[in-house]
């Protein structure tokens, strides 16, 4: 059995939570990264959504990951894209689904790889709260409990979708 979640509200309730932090934070021209894929299609819209002029960042952590000599390398990995400096800058870092730290704390390393941001915020649609490292987002849309047997998934981009699904089904 599959479920969706409402995107739109979803977005919705991201946009106003990340607008709020900034505003308490008198962050007024940050730059945004997402992290690859799902980071990246939710940055792409909130960037969209909060008309930011800057380009929009690209992390692929692939190499950053503390697993990476255990797992190998994603077939997938493409080279990060940051048409921006870091140094000195308010970063908004976004990913899809936080669950143990561990992805972002790679997104963490790489991002000063490029240089000492002056902030970094971070946004996360979904919140499973399952951590291995002290990390956590400054603002995300949703924070879900699931069972053993339960999944998330974003899918897309177009459409974008947030399936929970049953792993035994």
């Amino acid at each position: 059995m599959t479920a969706l979640l409402d995107m739109d509200s979803l977005l919705d309730e991201l946009e106003q939570a990340l607008r709020n932090q900034l505003a308490r934070r008198g962050v007024d021209t940050p730059v945004l990264i997402g992290i690859r894929t799902g980071g990246v299609w939710i940055a792409d819209l909130l960037h969209k959504r909060l008309g930011l002029t800057e380009p929009l960042g690209e992390l692929d952590i692939s190499f950053y990951r503390d697993d990476f000599s255990r797992i190998g390398l994603n077939p997938r990995v493409k080279p990060s894209h940051l048409p921006f400096e870091t140094e000195g800058r308010d970063i908004i870092l976004v990913d899809d689904v936080i669950m143990s730290g561990r992805t972002i704390r790679a997104a963490m390393n790489e991002i000063f790889d490029y240089g000492r941001p002056a902030s970094i915020i971070l946004a996360t649609l979904i919140d499973l709260g399952s951590r291995e490292l002290p990390i956590q987002p400054d603002v995300v849309a949703q924070s879900l409990s699931l069972a053993a047997s339960q999944r998330v998934k974003l899918r897309g981009p177009d459409p974008l979708r947030v399936e929970m699904r049953d792993a035994n089904a």
